[in-house]
Parts: C-alpha cells; sequence; structure tokens
C-alpha cells in the first residue's frame, strides 16, 4: 500500500507553494512517485504472494497487475491535465460523471480503505514486535496487540489534533528505514539464494499445490494460482494516483508523465524480486507457512536471527514514523468532502489549531471498530488488506469509466485536441482490470464492498438535506443505482445465510 506520508507532504506542498515554491526534475519526481507507493506491506509480499501460488504464477500475476494498474494511474494523470477543476478528491470524478450517490459511494469507499489500511498496518505492526517479545503480541491481533493498537490508534488522534504537522525528518526516516533493508534484502538473495531451486517447479505442478476445501485437499489449478495473489498486487500499488498532485511541483510538465511511467515500472519491478527471489530461499509450501512480515523470516533463513531482526525494525520505524500521516490522510478525506458538499458540512469543522476535528474523530472511532473486530479473525492481516485493496476498486473504476465516457461521448475535445484514442485506451483497460480484480478476489471479502457502501447511506441522505436545494435526495439515475446496490446486499445476505458463504 502507498505511503501516505510521502502522498500527504508532497499534496500539501503542492497546495502551499504552488508554482512558486521549488520545482523538482525528473529524478525527484520518480523518488516520490516510488516512495508514494512502497509501503508497510511490502514486507510481507513473499508469503502473501506464495500463499498458494508457485513463482511462475506469481510471475503473471504481477505482469497483469502491472499492465492493468498502469492504465488506471495513466487515465488519473491524463485527468488531472484535463480538468484540473476536479482535484479535491478522487471521487469527483465519479460525481462529475456519474452524479452526486456515486461519487459519495468513492469517496465513503476510499475513506474505509484508508482507516482499514491503517488497522491493517497496526497488526503488522504489532506483529514485528512480537519478535522482540516473543508470544506477546502473537499473529497481531491478541489481546495485548488490540491494547497496544488501541493506544497508538488515540495517541496519534490526539496528536493530529494538537495540529502536529509531519515534519520532513519523520518522513525521510520512515523512507531510510524501509528502503534500506529492502534493498539489503534484494542484494542478498540475488547473491546467495539457489538458483537452481528457485526455477523447480516453477508452475507448482512438482510437487502439486494444494489447497484444503473442507476437509478435503485438492489440486491448485494454474489459472487458480495465477488469481490467488491479484489482490495483494492491487494493495500493493494503492497510492498510484497518488502521483497526479506533483503535477504543479514538476520543472517540466512532460516529466509528470515520465516520472509516473518510470517510478511505476521501478516500484513493479521492486515488488516482483520481493516476491519471487524468496523462491530461492525456500520452497513454496515454506514461504506459505511464513509469519508476517515474511521478507523477515526469509532473510533469517539465508544470513541467521540478524536478517529477522533488521527486517523487523525496519518495518516497525517505518510504520511508526508514517502513522501521523496516515491518520492525518484519513481525516482529510471526510473533511475534503465536507467542505465540497459530498459529506455532511460537520465533518469540515477544524479546531483552533485547522486540524480535522469531527471527521478525524469518527475516523478514529472507525479504526478502533476495526481495531476490536480483528481480535475475532483469524488471519487479521489478510482480513484487512483484503478489504482495504477492494474498497478502492469503485475510485478507480469510476475513474477510468469517467474518462472512457468523455472520449466516447467526445466531450474529451473540448479540453484537449490530441490523445483521445491512447484516452479511451487507458480507461476501457482500467475498467477491465479493475473488473478482474473483483472476479479473481476471495468472494467473501467482494461480497463486503456493497455491504460497507450501504452503511454509508445515512451519512449520503444527510448530506444531502443539509443542501435544501428543493431538489430529491436521489435523482432518477440515481434511484437505479440504490436499488442495485441494496440488490446486492439481498443477495450478499442470503449467500452469507445458506452458508454458501461465510465472513
Amino acid at each position: 500500500m502507498a505511503n501516505k506520508s510521502e502522498i500527504t507532504s508532497s499534496s500539501n506542498a503542492t497546495n502551499t507553494t504552488g508554482n512558486s515554491g521549488a520545482k523538482l526534475g525528473l529524478l525527484a519526481l520518480i523518488a516520490i512517485v516510488v516512495g508514494s507507493m512502497l509501503g508497510g506491506g511490502v514486507f510481507s509480499l513473499p508469503q502473501n504472494t506464495a500463499a498458494s501460488s508457485a513463482i511462475g504464477p506469481v510471475l503473471i500475476a504481477w505482469i497483469i497487475a502491472g499492465i492493468g494498474v498502469y492504465f488506471i494511474a495513466n487515465a488519473f494523470r491524463l485527468l488531472s491535465d484535463l480538468r484540473p477543476d476536479l482535484q479535491a478528491g478522487v471521487y469527483m470524478y465519479a460525481q462529475e460523471g456519474f452524479g452526486s450517490f456515486i461519487g459519495f459511494n468513492v469517496a465513503w469507499g476510499y475513506w474505509l480503505m484508508t482507516a482499514f489500511g491503517n488497522v491493517a498496518f497496526a497488526v503488522i505492526l504489532m506483529d514485528a514486535f512480537d519478535q522482540f517479545f516473543p508470544g506477546v503480541f502473537t499473529d497481531g491481533n491478541n489481546l495485548n496487540s488490540i491494547i497496544c493498537g488501541s493506544i497508538l490508534i488515540w495517541g496519534y488522534n490526539f496528536l493530529v489534533l494538537s495540529g502536529t504537522k509531519v515534519a520532513g525528518f519523520v518522513n525521510t526516516l520512515g523512507t531510510i528505514a524501509k528502503l534500506v533493508p529492502l534493498i539489503l534484502f534484494v542484494i542478498v538473495l540475488g547473491v546467495l539464494i539457489d538458483y537452481y531451486q528457485l526455477f523447480s517447479n516453477f508452475w507448482g505442478t512438482s510437487p502439486q499445490i494444494m489447497s484444503t476445501v473442507g476437509n478435503k485437499s485438492e489440486p491448485v489449478s494454474l489459472m487458480s494460482q495465477i488469481l490467488a495473489p491479484m489482490t495483494v498486487t492491487l494493495w500493493s500499488f494503492i497510492g498510484v494516483e497518488g502521483a497526479v498532485v506533483l503535477s504543479g511541483r514538476a520543472k517540466n510538465k512532460k516529466d509528470v508523465g515520465k516520472a509516473t511511467l518510470l517510478g511505476f515500472l521501478l516500484a513493479l519491478i521492486i515488488y516482483i524480486l520481493l516476491s519471487v527471489l524468496p523462491f530461492g530461499v525456500m520452497p513454496q509450501t515454506q514461504l506459505a507457512q511464513l509469519s508476517n512480515p515474511s521478507t523477515a523470516g526469509v532473510l533469517a533463513k539465508v544470513v541467521g536471527n540478524w536478517g529477522d531482526w533488521l527486517m523487523n525494525v525496519g518495518l516497525i520505524i517505518s510504520v511508526l514514523a508514517g502513522w501521523l500521516a496516515w491518520t492525518m490522510l484519513c481525516a482529510e478525506i471526510p473533511m475534503v468532502a465536507g467542505q465540497k458538499g459530498a459529506f455532511p458540512k460537520v465533518f469540515a469543522r477544524t479546531n483552533k489549531n485547522q486540524a480535522a476535528n469531527t471527521s478525524l474523530w469518527v475516523s478514529s472511532i472507525v479504526m478502533q471498530a476495526a481495531m476490536l473486530l480483528v481480535y475475532f479473525s483469524n488471519n487479521a492481516w489478510n482480513t484487512m488488506y483484503n478489504i482495504s485493496a477492494l474498497m478502492v476498486v469503485p475510485a478507480y473504476i469510476t475513474t477510468t469509466l469517467y474518462i472512457t465516457k468523455i472520449c466516447i461521448n467526445r466531450q474529451y475535445d473540448q479540453y484537449a485536441k490530441t490523445g483521445r484514442q491512447l484516452a479511451l485506451l487507458s480507461g476501457v483497460l482500467g475498467v477491465i482490470f479493475c473488473l478482474f480484480i473483483l472476479y479473481a478476489s476471495q468472494i467473501q471479502y467482494v461480497a463486503l464492498v456493497p455491504i460497507l457502501l450501504t452503511c454509508g447511506l445515512p451519512i449520503f441522505i444527510w448530506s444531502r438535506k443539509e443542501k435544501h436545494d428543493n431538489k430529491p435526495i436521489f435523482q432518477a439515475k440515481e434511484i437505479l443505482y440504490l436499488a442495485i446496490l441494496l440488490l446486492l446486499d439481498v443477495v450478499v445476505v442470503g449467500l452469507l445465510m445458506k452458508g454458501i458463504i461465510t465472513l
């Protein structure tokens, strides 16, 4: 997941410096793009991608994700140039293209994504602490983990309320703590792994990768092995849309597109290396059983205990340094939505320190509720990152649908004279990739998406009533959208009651 501190600090700098601040060259832009995507979740890629997949399917999954996410990122980049008036929030494209209700649902889903993402990092942070206090923070979701995670949630809540800003040195510390262990991980494994083992059992057929369904062990097909890591690949790229905020700080506007592409490709290479090289250390069956952060277990296998220590310390410092910015971003989304009328006005309130007030308290309450729920999860980290990754899909699919729409109806030509075909290609392929992600993801997590979106209905109705514009709460098309959402809810509840899907 994105390093939100990079995105937030970049965004704030853009807003405050405008065109008068220091300008960034191509290399600086690339560094910020890469930093904005590499989050704490990369420390768990070896186990997450190898859970039920061999090296070949993992490679294919990353290639598919790379192509799909690139076109999503390109759609955001193009729209930032075409419609600079719609950069108040990621939901603005959805609202402009499909109305207030769809725009609200995108903002609501994106907000929940950030909240659940923060809880996911709380889980993996506690898991990392367990290395130094064995048995105290088992699996990151025992009682001690819930208590300490809750203390961190509310501690950062009060820090943000005090008007604390993200200091540059804190961001730098977090970035160094993250990149140094990851670079060492790649170098050490690149030199010391067994390359014969790396390419043995390339497709997971010798021996055959098996999965347990009920009380039976069944072979995992090649297609299933490719689909299995897709959600974690999307999770890793969340934040790629944050690169569009850099346009105002670039020395050359053309460098933004280059930086987005090159930074994206560099991040993709890092993700592939972190996922693939561990297969040269241990077979898939052992990788799948590693506790997270799994990079620690892999490096320890190669160099001994100091490798475990290095990766865990890197993760702990990175997450603690970045959590303040993540909390600020989580509160900023509903605050800005409140200012623009997508959320009720109460969410726009700030305190005497100009810090988000209502939105911060509500965000912290949501995070606390999610933190309590992970206590009952068998695999808290996987649960949180799966939910977070899928809650960003509405934002991505509506953005790519919007650029597709303006290309088809020729509205694109009002904003640019060239590039419509490329924009249409980016939109269509981005939409297809989003639908593919939903197909590839585990049904129990996909089923939660409409349920969680429906939870926001009272907030939407509240915000519409505040406008006093004598318009119905739901426009004609929005009644259809609402009916589809409620129908999906009925289907999900029915499947749950019949035991066809379980949460």
